[in-house]
């Protein structure tokens, strides 16, 4: 089996985006097979650079498969028009929100935002003149999941017993805690982000991917050889154990 690579979530650190791809470049090489679980976007301050420099590698033929995250899907559900709010937030949140971190995506657009001035239809139509058609696309564009030799890559994880082909797409992007306590052994292997952890970790059944990265830790990549299941830190391969 061909190594495959995935980076969990960035959250607009291109920075932190550049130094996991360079990682995976040194350890794989050029034509590395690399799934991305979403949540390209918010928090950080280049939303917009982490999207475009995913698209230039697809461009250019980088074996990149892109999944879509909740705040992925936020951002595309607010590009529509008019402009759709995700029912899956709590009740008061929206994509604005500081905790969500729509605005910081924003900025990276330089779409110009006063708070407590601002009107939403205003933000809106900023966004349609500024935020580029081939971005759009690429939201509307990315997969909920990926299947490969028995892994299954998900953005948030999977609802237990139920088959992948009726699992719903906000149990894709959204589910926490049905997911994180089941812990029996899943159809397949999920390797997921969306809940952030201090270090990527093994539970045996799954691998959540997201160290943090918009929490001021690394973005670091994991890689799948064969069985085997390896971090990809400064100093390369660190096994993962269950």
């Amino acid at each position: 089996m061909t190594p495959i690579y995935a980076i969990g979530d960035i959250h607009g650190h291109l920075d932190k985006l550049d130094e996991a791809l360079e990682r995976i470049h040194a350890d794989g090489g050029a034509d590395a097979t690399v799934v991305f679980v979403g949540d390209y976007v918010d928090r950080g301050a280049e939303s917009q650079g982490v999207i475009q420099r995913i698209i230039d590698g697809q461009t250019s033929g980088k074996n990149w498969v892109t999944l879509k995250g909740n705040h992925d899907r936020m951002f595309e559900l607010f590009l529509q028009s008019p402009p759709q709010h995700d029912p899956h937030l709590l009740l008061g949140m929206d994509w604005f929100n500081d905790r969500i971190g729509g605005i910081a995506t924003l900025d990276s657009y330089d779409i110009e935002i006063e708070r407590g001035v601002s009107r939403t239809y205003q933000i809106h139509a900023q966004a349609l003149e500024r935020v580029p058609a081939a971005h759009i696309a690429f939201l509307q564009d990315l997969k909920t999941h990926y299947l490969v030799d028995g892994t299954l890559f998900v953005h948030a994880g999977i609802r237990p017993e139920i088959p992948l082909s009726t699992q719903t797409e906000t149990d894709l992007l959204w589910i926490r805690q049905e997911f994180h306590d089941y812990q029996n052994d899943h159809e397949y292997l999920i390797v997921h982000g969306h809940t952030p952890v201090q270090n990527i970790t093994h539970y045996g059944n799954r691998v959540n991917i997201d160290g943090g990265a918009a929490y001021g830790r690394e973005l670091t990549p994991i890689v799948i050889d064969g069985a085997d299941i390896f971090a990809l830190g400064r100093y390369g391969r660190l096994r993962l154990e269950p």
